[in-house]
């Protein structure tokens, strides 16, 4: 049987795998699926349909799966997934989806999320991530693997974070962010490639210079993006794969992205 304190209250409908841990006064609703090695500190509640993987932390006080702060909801049954090994500190507040969407909130794994920070309904986490304390994201926002949200940063709802970008402190977004972009500042700026992050992944110099040069041609001489595209796939059939592989996600997302870049 799980470990659940006297003072929790588990819904007998609830599954939880034998190894969870549930700290006391947290209150778990019935449609919660909870999977091994997750605890589940004092003060937490889980609630909705949600699905949460294995070997996740999760600090007191947080609101798990509450009803998307939406005026459109109308009790639709709608979800959240949690992966496996996250970290979830004090006061998170995590939404389900809403019909109007996808119909699910997902956070991926290995992440590690501050406090006071808000997963709006029907957003999209990776993996890898960090949320620095009172990030907050807003409805059916995309945020890629290795994103770094820095303190009291915010993004507008419909945003797309590209993977490996890096958003400084306060920082206000209300649009799209392509791949490895390091900005700051509200309104946003882009201040050039998050280079140490690549460098601490494993990126290699070669390919750190084929992510610089593609920013450049996005970024720094001019170009529509229609020509920043076409000057993409000229340079990228000039370099070796493995570098071009980077340059060509940043091209692409330019072809995802629904709000405009920060520029």
């Amino acid at each position: 049987m799980a470990k659940i304190h006297a003072t929790a209250i588990v819904d007998s409908k609830a599954e939880l795998h034998e190894s969870v841990e549930v700290g006391p006064y947290s209150v778990i609703g019935p449609n919660v699926t909870i999977g091994s090695g997750t605890v589940v500190g004092p003060h937490v509640v889980i609630e909705g349909h949600t699905s949460i993987g294995s070997d996740n932390k999760f600090f007191q006080f947080s609101s798990i799966g509450a009803a998307p702060q939406d005026k459109k909801w109308n009790g639709e049954p709608t979800r959240l997934t949690i992966g496996d090994r996250n970290t979830i500190r004090e006061f998170c507040t995590f939404n389900t989806g809403t019909v109007q969407d996808k119909g699910v909130t997902s956070l991926g794994n290995d992440n590690w999320i501050s406090a006071y920070v808000h997963l709006a309904h029907d957003c999209v986490v990776g993996s890898n991530t960090i949320f620095s304390n009172n990030a907050q994201i807003a409805g059916h926002v995309e945020i890629g693997d290795h994103v770094i949200m820095s303190g009291f940063a915010n993004v507008h709802q419909f945003c797309k974070i590209g993977a490996h970008a890096f958003v400084g402190m306060s920082t206000s977004l209300t649009q799209d962010v392509p791949p490895f972009v390091l900005l700051n500042g509200n309104p946003a700026a882009a201040h050039g490639v998050n280079i140490e992050g690549l460098k601490r992944r494993g990126f290699s110099r070669e390919q750190i210079n084929g992510i610089r040069a593609a920013y450049k041609i996005i970024y720094r001489q001019g170009l529509t993006l229609d020509e920043a595209k076409a000057a993409l796939i000229a340079e990228e059939a000039a370099v070796p794969a493995d570098v071009a592989l980077h340059m060509r996600a940043m091209r692409e997302f330019l072809d995802t992205a629904s709000r405009g870049i920060v520029r």
